[in-house]
């Protein structure tokens, strides 16, 4: 396994954080599976990592559901050839206080951020265990931690990172590495969207968020590309099962 014929899925990758993981993957020496809802979306991501030299495809996949995890999986390898990298980044958030949260609140955020990531590694882990080498890198959050008004979000966050923990010790002996990397607050459009849902302005939000923050400046998806690019890379092999909290200062 050589790192210019590695082949890398990431889920949620038509923007933000996931569009940047796909870029950082590409100048890494990936070809990548671009995974979104809608192949439409996509296709900004899939022409930046065309135009840097790697092949890229857009697929599309609804990572809550077994069958379109599986069909999406297929494709990716049918096109690219065997995942050797797996980036489960999709995510929603419903932020509403315990009080008012629906049951379809909690479980909408359930399905897509811990089941789509548990669906996606069973889907490649055949494949990494055949070939002997895999990297799966799970994004969580600070809000694994706790999290005013995201239950929901935090306890799929938490999950995720037990979920990995585990994988890190069933996988290990066939050469895959399981890791997660869990950010802190980061500038894209999900975080502009609860700005908008909370009636402020992004600019003011960030400006409150960074008064927090030792590094004195919000994240960018560009710091969450690099911290997984260290654990999808080839040469990490005997770092499993951790987790990398970049959120401008220490944590955890």
């Amino acid at each position: 396994m050589t790192e210019t014929t590695r082949v890398a899925l990431v889920t949620g990758a038509a923007r933000g954080i996931g569009a940047a993981i796909a870029e950082r993957l590409a100048l890494d020496g990936c070809d990548v599976a671009v995974m979104d809802l809608k192949t439409d979306t996509c296709t900004g991501t899939v022409q930046r990592i065309e135009a840097l030299g790697r092949r890229a495809v857009a697929v599309a996949v609804d990572v809550a559901d077994e069958a379109s995890v599986q069909a999406g999986v297929e494709a990716a390898e049918a096109a690219l050839g065997p995942p050797a990298v797996l980036v489960n980044n999709a995510g929603v958030l419903r932020e509403k206080t315990l009080a008012r949260m629906t049951l379809d609140d909690w479980q909408v955020v359930q399905d897509v951020n811990l089941r789509g990531a548990f669906l996606m590694c069973r889907a490649v882990q055949s494949t990494m265990r055949r070939e002997g080498h895999g990297r799966i890198v799970n994004l969580a959050s600070i809000a694994a931690l706790g999290a005013y008004g995201q239950a929901n979000y935090a306890a799929a966050k938490a999950g995720l990172i037990g979920l990995t923990k585990t994988i890190a010790l069933e996988l290990g002996k066939s050469g895959v590495t399981a890791n997660v990397v869990a950010p802190g607050f980061v500038v894209t459009p999900m975080t502009s969207a609860v700005a908008d849902r909370l009636g402020v302005t992004f600019e003011a939000m960030i400006a409150d968020v960074v008064r927090d923050i030792p590094a004195g400046r919000p994240g960018q998806p560009e710091d969450i590309a690099n911290a997984v690019s260290f654990f999808a890379d080839p040469r990490s092999g005997f770092v499993s099962g951790q987790v990398l909290y970049v959120a401008g200062g220490p944590r955890g």
